[in-house]
């Protein structure tokens, strides 16, 4: 069976929608949809367009209005969804939501970003320990497992436009990155990389300022994370930078599984 999954921060689902977001998905049709940053309870959102493509939705919004929040759509009905990391101090931003397709675990996740100052930076390197244990945890029970979201890192010099302006922003910090070559090596596959190799000048998230977007000023820090059980079942993996409705574009995986 072959699965396709994306993963979009919309940066405001009402938003994307009205740019249209429905329009695209249905195009695109892939089976399952993680997003990242909804700023939106469900019931705030018209998923009228998403049910009509045999979509059904599952969210993790954070406690605080128009902020942060994860969702996934599927075509597939999970056979479990578990909302947040059981960490309060996270859940209550909406971060982390799971769903269990059999003994695949597929998970939208929306990183901290510690841009805003040290007080959110301290936040985010926290919340990056704290995952890091979760995810030892949970393996031990789903072993396959592929975590996509908006992680806000830049793991290589080869992710950012510009690495040497950019080594002392958050994004790009040195223990941030050393945070993701510890995360892969415990037992994690950067899949567009294990695709494309060491390919240039592919981003998934640009800078609304300075037309950043037009001359592909970008950061690569939406992810396709999988396990390495499911190392072989990795088919493809993509950046859509064409597709517009954010300053993130989606990022696609596609995987071959054993029926």
């Amino acid at each position: 069976m072959k699965l396709k999954i994306i993963s979009y921060n919309v940066n405001g689902i009402r938003s994307a929608i009205r740019k249209g977001f429905f329009e695209w998905l249905k195009d695109e049709s892939p089976d399952i949809v993680l997003l990242q940053e909804t700023k939106a309870k469900p019931e705030q959102v018209d998923l009228s367009g998403a049910e009509e493509l045999g979509y059904k939705s599952y969210f993790h919004s954070a406690e605080k209005a128009g902020y942060s929040g994860v969702a996934i759509l599927s075509k597939i009905e999970p056979d479990n969804v578990v909302e947040g990391c059981g960490m309060e101090k996270y859940d209550r931003e909406g971060r982390v939501l799971r769903a269990d397709f059999g003994d695949l675990s597929i998970m939208s996740t929306y990183f901290p970003s510690g841009s805003s100052g040290e007080i959110r930076q301290s936040f985010k390197m926290d919340f990056l320990a704290d995952f890091s244990s979760f995810i030892e945890e949970l393996k031990k029970v789903r072993p396959n497992l592929v975590i996509g979201g908006d992680y806000n890192i830049c793991h290589q010099a080869i992710d950012i436009h510009n690495p040497v302006s950019n080594k002392k922003s958050s994004g790009f910090l040195p223990e941030e990155r050393e945070w993701v070559s510890r995360f892969l090596e415990s037992g994690f596959i950067d899949s567009f990389r294990n695709v494309n190799g060491d390919v240039i000048d592919k981003y998934s998230w640009w800078t609304y300022r300075s037309g950043a977007r037009k001359k592909n000023l970008g950061w690569r820090i939406d992810y396709h994370m999988v396990s390495q059980p499911l190392e072989e079942s990795i088919v493809n993996s993509e950046i859509l930078s064409g597709v517009v409705h954010s300053d993130h574009c989606p990022v696609s995986l596609e995987l071959k599984l054993n029926e």
